[in-house]
């Protein structure tokens, strides 16, 4: 085995971004004879403040000491119905390009409804670590993805990613992977992109090199046996079932199909029952055969990446992977390149006007374009400068101006960076906007504000003050970073290891590091109108789309530009004065004021009693929507500042959270108050968010499991109001004057409740003066009478009892099924779980 040195430069640039790593991981950089690469990562300094250090053989000999730190921290400033569903944020969802548990990082496709399971599981999964020491962790990552499928085995890579975990030859029992590692504690999954597959696991410590040397065996003799195809194969089609209702991935697939005949983005990633079983069958293929040429020639080790995470000494992993992954076969094959595939999409059937029948209620239009790949920039990252711009919301911003007109709700503008957006072959740039009703009736003017702005953006050029501006919130947001798990990071660095020079492994998706004009000048210049293809999503489209795609039957119609707008972006047309650049972000403090500016989080929840009658509930919504419209473009600069907030309609009251660096958040809380002290609203806007709401609601009963939850909280929780009967009651109608009455009365009998947690004290929240603000805009009282019990759950007769609901869409074939369990007499202090 012969050890890869970690340069200084990777250890100056880790001590300089990240103090949380610095203190607790040490790293170190191995390649293996047969060509796998790995980078060990003990964390046995964790909660113990001792010193660390990122090193190869030679410098842990040293004692040399730096490290790094990575994590994600989601933006979530914006309205939230209870239970983490937003607002108005209705970009379609990315349910992944294949695969088991593909990445959702592409929000151009994103859904924020699904948000409300995923953070449901991620809650899930903090307390059950909550509960239990840090586990260990591995991920691996091949060089290899869905672009490589034969033509005539469409999703065959997909297929394999399930096939190489049933058993190996040192452990056949078909399923013992997974039953060890539930036995354990521990988790794994794995997901098929378009150039590459991972799979990740994580395990109790003690269990750890047990478990790699299980998992590995995958990699090593998988045994993927003949009786297994069968069984596999519908694995994978109950996966795309799943998938097929979703208008994230009927978008992508209607997209590849675009693409120049030849080119891999019109291959069907996914698989299925048809084109893995019965087809094969019916044209002599041995799919068995196939699957095991497939792995011998793409699963080498000289294309692996692998990241294990520990609490064991550096020495220990290096041993341990070097003893177990060693056997993973090197064919000594060239990696499958696709980069000569260049400009897929530079044909006549992607510069045109889509429309498509979704599966949701949504009014939506992307304008995409293909550039030339662009990950070799991302020391640059010439699309996040130009996504940061593009998706602004405050002053002289698309959206600010869209919203104005009550033309738009939401706007995402960028690459998600999943395969599917940014391959060998191309970069997908793409702006995705929210419409209002009377937005989908002036789409065209809609894309001709955007191309205003882009225009305003290729006669300005790349602005210095403003990529700094970036550079120094992505390197404050890396450098406060809470603790991310194990497995999560893992997952990200052995992709990382695919895509960046060792020296960038752990900072490389996050961090600008190099200010070259030219480079974003070039990406900035290819987005011509000419070069645009536009995609209107509307159930409005119904009875105008004749066309129906291969895979998922999205409904769909194809038509040229209209010609005047044509001609118009054709020509040197004006530009909208009222679009501009942002001013410099007040929000975003000075380096010497970091250096004591620590994280904190502010918790607010205003209850009133009035919330009790069941038509509030709407209104209660309907509400708190309006103020987080009218929060949009004042609070934006605080949100892009990493200050987030978060306004959520709970079951009995408003709950304001402010989360983000303790120098400026009081001010952002402030704002939210005084807006919420003066709130008005016109009536344009009253009828813009009632509408979105029915959509909203629409959009959250169609899925079957979050129909499920809502009819069994209706049967448990007394007084519940369903969203069933929100749905119904806000499709009969509701008054201005209604919404204007309930908020003078919620307003009138507001008690309070906080908490103030981090880097704050009681005597600095005092002496701030916030606590006064806080009051003499909102005149809390303390209750005339102690509250009444507000959450009672009803007491099941003890029998089995059944539900059965119909699904809303009737194009959906998937089911839900959902067990409760009602216990009595228990108490969680005295017997916890």
């Amino acid at each position: 085995m012969g050890n890869v040195k970690i340069s200084v430069l990777l250890r100056i640039r880790i001590w300089e971004v990240s103090a949380f790593i610095a203190k607790n991981f040490s790293f170190r950089y191995i390649k293996l004879q047969n060509g796998l690469c790995a980078l060990l990562i003990s964390d046995l300094n964790y909660l113990e403040g001792a010193p660390s250090a990122l090193s190869s053989e030679e410098e842990e000999e040293d004692g040399d000491e730096s490290e790094e730190e990575s994590d994600e921290d989601d933006d979530d400033s914006g309205a939230e119905i209870e239970d983490g569903r937003e607002g108005f944020d209705d970009e379609d969802c990315d349910e992944g390009d294949e695969g088991e548990d593909n990445d959702g990082d592409n929000e151009d496709f994103n859904d924020p409804d699904d948000s409300e399971l995923e953070e449901l599981a991620e809650k899930e999964e903090t307390r059950k670590r909550g509960c239990t020491e840090k586990q260990s962790a591995a991920a691996l990552c091949v060089a290899v993805g869905s672009f490589s499928d034969p033509e005539d085995l469409p999703g065959l890579a997909h297929f394999l990613e399930h096939m190489v975990f049933m058993g190996s030859l040192k452990y056949p029992d078909e399923n013992g992977f997974d039953a060890f590692l539930k036995k354990h504690g521990g988790s794994d999954n794995a997901s098929t992109d378009c150039e590459r597959t991972v799979f990740q696991f994580d395990v109790q410590r003690k269990y750890f090199k047990e478990a790699l040397d299980r998992w590995a065996q995958f990699f090593i003799h998988p045994l993927m046996i003949r009786d297994a195809i069968d069984r596999e194969v519908e694995a994978v089609d109950s996966e795309y079932q799943l998938a097929r209702p979703s208008d994230a991935n009927r978008k992508e697939m209607l997209f590849g199909s675009l693409a120049r005949p030849g080119h891999p983005m019109k291959k069907f990633f996914w698989g299925n029952a048809d084109t893995l079983k019965h087809e094969p069958k019916m044209n002599n293929i041995d799919t068995y055969t196939r699957l095991r040429d497939f792995w011998q020639r793409h699963y080498s080790a000289h294309y692996m990446t692998l990241v294990v995470q520990s609490k064991e000494t550096l020495d220990t992993l290096e041993k341990w992977v070097t003893e177990i992954f060693s056997e993973i076969p090197n064919n000594g094959l060239p990696k499958p390149s696709f980069g000569h595939l260049t400009q897929p999409f530079d044909t006549p059937e992607f510069h045109k006007l889509y429309r498509v029948v979704p599966i949701r209620k949504v009014h939506s239009l992307s304008i995409t374009w293909a550039l030339p790949p662009q990950e070799q920039y991302y020391r640059v990252k010439p699309l996040h400068y130009i996504s940061w711009l593009v998706g602004h919301e405050g002053k002289g911003s698309v959206l600010s101006f869209l919203r104005k007109k009550f033309w738009a709700l939401a706007l995402y503008g960028g690459n998600g960076e999943t395969g599917f957006e940014q391959n060998s072959t191309y970069s997908i740039f793409s702006i995705s906007i929210t419409l209002t009703d009377e937005g989908y009736k002036h789409f065209y003017e809609v894309a001709h504000v955007v191309f205003q702005y882009v225009k305003m953006l290729q006669q300005r050029g790349p602005d210095k003050r403003i990529w700094e501006e970036i550079q120094k919130i992505e390197a404050n947001e890396f450098h406060y970073q809470e603790q991310t798990d194990p497995v999560d990071y893992v997952e990200n660095l052995c992709e990382n290891m695919q895509l960046f020079q060792k020296e960038d492994f752990l900072t490389g998706d996050q961090l600008l590091f190099e200010y070259k004009p030219e480079i974003i000048a070039d990406a900035l210049n290819q987005l011509s109108p000419q070069r645009a293809n536009l995609v209107l999503l509307s159930a409005a489209n119904e009875g105008q789309c004749h066309l129906k795609e291969r895979w998922f039957g999205t409904q769909y119609s194809v038509e040229d530009i209209d010609k005047y707008w044509s001609d118009l972006w054709a020509s040197d047309f004006e530009l909208n004065q009222d679009l501009h650049l942002p001013e410099e972000n007040k929000y975003i403090g000075k380096a010497p004021e970091y250096e004591l500016n620590l994280p904190l989080v502010i918790c607010l929840s205003l209850m009133c009693l009035t919330l009790k009658i069941k038509i509030s509930g709407i209104l209660f919504d309907t509400f708190v929507n309006i103020l987080s419209h009218n929060l949009g473009e004042p609070a934006y600069e605080a949100d892009v500042a990493q200050l987030e907030y978060k306004l959520v309609a709970g079951e009995h009251g408003l709950i304001i959270r402010v989360k983000g660096f303790n120098h400026k958040l009081p001010l952002l809380f402030q704002l939210i108050i005084d807006y919420l002290s003066d709130f008005s609203f016109t009536p344009a806007v009253f009828e813009m968010i009632t509408e979105q709401l029915k959509k909203t609601y629409f959009n959250i009963l169609i899925k079957p499991e979050t129909l499920a939850k809502d009819v069994r909280l209706l049967i448990l929780e007394h007084s519940r109001w369903s969203m069933i009967d929100k749905y119904q009651t806000l499709m009969n109608g509701l008054s201005i004057e209604s919404l204007s009455s309930f908020v003078k009365a919620f307003k009138s009998q507001l008690f309070v409740e906080g908490l103030v947690q981090g880097n704050f004290t009681s005597r600095v929240s005092t002496a701030s003066g916030a606590e006064l603000h806080w009051n003499l805009k909102l005149q809390f009282a303390p209750l005339a009478h102690p509250c009444p019990v507000q959450f009672r759950v009803v007491d099941l007769p003890n029998t089995h009892l059944l539900c059965k609901v119909k699904t809303l869409n009737k194009g959906d074939a998937n089911s839900e099924v959902t067990v409760y369990y009602q216990v009595r007499g228990y108490r969680v202090h005295q017997n916890p779980v």
